[in-house]
């Protein structure tokens, strides 16, 4: 078998971050010899998550068994999802803001055997969905558990409390069509209807207005996605919500933003 030297474009800050949470949880429970040192199951499990690497490419790489690859990535995975903040606590950071964009993206995964939930018919193939906010320069701020593809942007924000909760601290926010009927403090485009089948050149350049603002959000969900693992998970559905919080604990590790 053949290999090659490969880059994870990351600073050494978000692999140092990653493996003292791997050193300190190994003197707490007072672990045995271990293949890898915390710093190189650090930088495997970063490998996975940024360059999507397989478990078998992984275990080829660092000279280590598949399964015990995969032991080490969940470890360090669940490390991470300890220090992922809730709506609430991110919901101190947005209300400082001067306003919020709010955005859906569906995560592509493998079918499986209950594939109906996860069928998304907007984007014709199977996914979870997952509610992305952003600050007014684009920066991803939270993003919310998974739930099936098949659930609705406005069902999603409506089941994760982001709407109520976005209304109730008063935070201005602009969404899409799709949240058309969140009201509250959401903002959303003017929309034709058989009531309204044209739009007043006023509405018009709302709408543009309004896109252009938007538009920021997509940088976010763009930003979520340079992590590679999320191109397609090729595991349970159940894990995406785990992986998602795990990547933007690394996130904002890396832009050194909110890290704790």
């Amino acid at each position: 078998m053949l290999s090659y030297p490969a880059m994870i474009p990351l600073s050494s800050r978000t692999l140092n971050h990653l493996a003292e949470r791997i050193r300190g949880h190994r003197q707490q429970r007072r672990s045995r010899w271990r293949r890898l040192e915390p710093g190189w199951q650090a930088l495997l499990a970063l490998a996975h998550l940024r360059n999507g690497d397989t478990y078998t490419r992984l275990a080829a790489g660092f000279e280590i068994g598949v399964a015990t690859a995969w032991r080490y990535v969940q470890e360090a995975l669940s490390l991470l999802v300890t220090a992922a903040d809730d709506l609430a606590t991110a919901m101190d950071r947005i209300r400082r803001l001067a306003y919020a964009i709010l955005d859906g993206t569906l995560i592509p995964i493998d079918r499986v055997a209950d594939q109906k939930p996860y069928y998304s018919g907007t984007h014709k193939h199977h996914g979870v969905n997952v509610q992305v906010t952003a600050d007014a320069a684009g920066r991803l701020v939270w993003a919310s558990p998974a739930l099936p593809g098949s659930v609705h942007d406005l069902t999603a924000a409506r089941t994760h409390g982001i709407i109520e909760t976005l209304t109730r601290v008063n935070v201005m926010t602009f969404a899409d069509k799709g949240y058309q009927r969140a009201r509250g403090s959401v903002h959303t485009p003017f929309k034709r209807h058989r009531f309204r089948p044209k739009l007043s050149r006023r509405q018009k350049a709302v709408n543009r207005a309004h896109a252009k603002i938007r538009a920021r959000g997509e940088r976010a969900i763009a930003t979520l996605k340079t992590w590679k693992i999320l191109n397609k998970l090729r595991c349970c559905p159940r894990r995406a919500t785990t992986i998602v919080q795990a990547i933007l604990v690394l996130h904002h590790v890396e832009a050194n933003r909110y890290a704790g």
